[in-house]
Order: C-alpha cells, then sequence, then structure tokens
C-alpha cells in the first residue's frame, strides 16, 4: 500500500513538472501568435522592421501573456479553494457574490467617475470584498441549515442584490459611451493590458497564489466536517475566512483588469482533481497551472482568430460549456462531481 502510494506521488510531480514545461513551452510560442507573427510582412506596401516587431511583442503581446498566466491561475485557485471549503463542486467565486460585487464596483466607477482603469481596479476590489463580508454577515443571521449551507444561501442572495445595482447603473449609463463601456468590460478582454497594469496586480495575485501553495495541505483539513476540524485543533470559521479572502482579492484582481472571464474558476478545479485526485496538495497547484494555460490559449485565440479581437469571455465561456458537458456526460463524473 505503502508503494502504491509513493508511485501515486512521483506520478503526480512528474505530472506538473509537465504542466509546467507545457506552460513555458506554449507562452513562449504565442509571443509570436497574432497578425504580424514571425513573418514582417504587413501589406504589399509596409514591412515591419525589427525594431516594430521587438516592440509588438515586448510591450503588446508581454503584458497580456503575463497577465493570462497569473490571471488564470488565480481564478483557477479560487475556484479550487470556494469548492473545497464548502465541499460543492459547482461552487465558485461567483456563488458569494464576489464577481457580482466586482461587476457593480467596474461598472459605477465608468459611470461616475469614467474609465480609468486604476479606480476600476481599486472599486472593484471593495465592492468584491464587501460582497463577501454581506455574505458573512447574512450567514451569522440566517437560522436554515448549516455554517456552509447559511452562507452559501447567503451568497446567492448578495449575488441577487449586486446584479440589481449592476442594471441599475446600466439604466444610468449614457448609451453612446459609458453603457458601451460597461458592456465590453463585462465581456472580458485583455487588450487594453500594459506593463503598468501587470505592475498594479501583480503583487496581490503572487502573493495570493504564494499563501495558498504555502497552506494548500490545509486546505485538505478544512473540507473535512467542522466537528472533525475542531478536534484536530483548527479553528475552523477563522481559517476558512481567511482562505475565503485571500480567494477573493486574486479573484478582483484578475476581474478589475480583464472583466467578467468566467467558467475558468468552475471547470478547471474539476480537470485537476481528476487528475490528481483531491488532494490539495498537488490538485491545487495542478489547477494554477492548468488554469494559466487555459486562459492563455483562450486570450492567444481570442486576438488571433479574427481581424478584430474577439471578447474574451466568449472563449472561455465556449470552451468551458463544452468541457462541462464532456465532463458530465463521461462515467467518472460521480467521482468528480
Amino acid at each position: 500500500m505503502n508503494t502504491e502510494y509513493t508511485q501515486r506521488e512521483r506520478r503526480y510531480r512528474r505530472n506538473l513538472v509537465f504542466l509546467a514545461l507545457l506552460l513555458m513551452a506554449a507562452a513562449f510560442g504565442v509571443l509570436w501568435a497574432g497578425r504580424y507573427g514571425t513573418s514582417f510582412s504587413v501589406g504589399p506596401d509596409q514591412s515591419v522592421s525589427g525594431p516594430l516587431l521587438k516592440q509588438i511583442i515586448l510591450r503588446l503581446r508581454a503584458p497580456r501573456i503575463v497577465i493570462s498566466i497569473l490571471g488564470g491561475a488565480s481564478l483557477a485557485a479560487a475556484g479550487f479553494v470556494f469548492q473545497m471549503l464548502f465541499a460543492n463542486p459547482l461552487v465558485e467565486p461567483g456563488f458569494l457574490g464576489v464577481s457580482q460585487g466586482a461587476a457593480f464596483g467596474a461598472a459605477a466607477t465608468i459611470v461616475f467617475l469614467g474609465y480609468h482603469p486604476l479606480l476600476i481596479q481599486v472599486h472593484a476590489t471593495i465592492a468584491a470584498l464587501l460582497a463577501l463580508f454581506l455574505s458573512y454577515r447574512f450567514a451569522k443571521m440566517f437560522r436554515f441549515g448549516g455554517w456552509l449551507l447559511r452562507l452559501l444561501l447567503s451568497g446567492i442572495a448578495v449575488g441577487a442584490l449586486f446584479n440589481s445595482f449592476l442594471s441599475i447603473i446600466k439604466v444610468l449609463a449614457d448609451p453612446m459611451t459609458s453603457l458601451q463601456e460597461i458592456t465590453f468590460w463585462m465581456m472580458g478582454g485583455l487588450y487594453n493590458i500594459t506593463w503598468e497594469r501587470v505592475l498594479s496586480t501583480f503583487p496581490v495575485m503572487t502573493g495570493g497564489l504564494f499563501i495558498l501553495l504555502l497552506f494548500r495541505w490545509r486546505i485538505n483539513l478544512l473540507s473535512l466536517p467542522d466537528r472533525t476540524g475542531h478536534t484536530l485543533g483548527i479553528r475552523v470559521v477563522t481559517e476558512r475566512i481567511i482562505l475565503l479572502v485571500i480567494a477573493t482579492l486574486i479573484t478582483t484582481s484578475i476581474i478589475s483588469v480583464a472583466g467578467l472571464v468566467s467558467w475558468i474558476g468552475l471547470i478547471v478545479p474539476h480537470l485537476a482533481r481528476r487528475l490528481f485526485s483531491s488532494d490539495s496538495r498537488y490538485a491545487l497547484p495542478a489547477s494554477m497551472l492548468m488554469g494559466a494555460l487555459f486562459l492563455l490559449i483562450s486570450d492567444t485565440l481570442a486576438r488571433t482568430l479574427l481581424p478584430s479581437e474577439i471578447p474574451l469571455g466568449i472563449i472561455t465561456s465556449i470552451f468551458g460549456a463544452v468541457l462541462f458537458i464532456i465532463i458530465l456526460s463521461s462515467r467518472r463524473a460521480e467521482a468528480t462531481l
């Protein structure tokens, strides 16, 4: 039995190394994907010189790749944490109103203060944390079910409230300017990513991912029933709140710069658990690597399939929905759902 367990762990480590190498290879490869590619020809009377292609790669494509990797890892890690802590494979940050709160904060900023990336990022984060706080407070007030069920129900209610507030913001928005900006922002996209925006989100996402990786073994314990956790000397509620706050922060960091990018936090953790079981020591880093690869490929397709860029949320929704159908239709669905 010990030999079988050791072999399984070795296989998990090899798979993680393979995913990391695959991600690095994909990141290098998509640097050359685009309308210009490695060909220096632009038109019959134009050509891209070496310095111009260098600027395209370093100033336009490279920051998008960095954000794609960090953002995909953040969304997948947050989804994994939510699913493990709630012991529910259909949970993701949107179930606690986090995504809806971030969308409301961004939309309100666009309408009342104009399209200022830094303000959008700050207000989206504040509104998302407010949604998480309200979900926690309402769960304490509810008198139905256990703690996790109450928190989930309160999150659904808070999400509905923020969606209603978002609809009011849309009604107040100027149809010719701010309403269009809100619409495009909610469809998701990395078309306006610069190194300045990368630096503004880099500390939160990398710090949050590092903390989650550092305490990934703790997620296994916190996914156990409350009574079991208390017998092990764990402050179950406190530690769960800390992890949920970290997952919320890294989620809002990518939402604030990329808009609403759906399905990654829901689908990728399922795939990771299929390959690495539910052991957070391996499934969590696998979710990060697979989420980064998922968003990297999706963004590359969004900017290369058509002459005009496709909203990123459309690409992730198509892939996510197809994968979800495949997962639910497979024979192993009962083991992962």
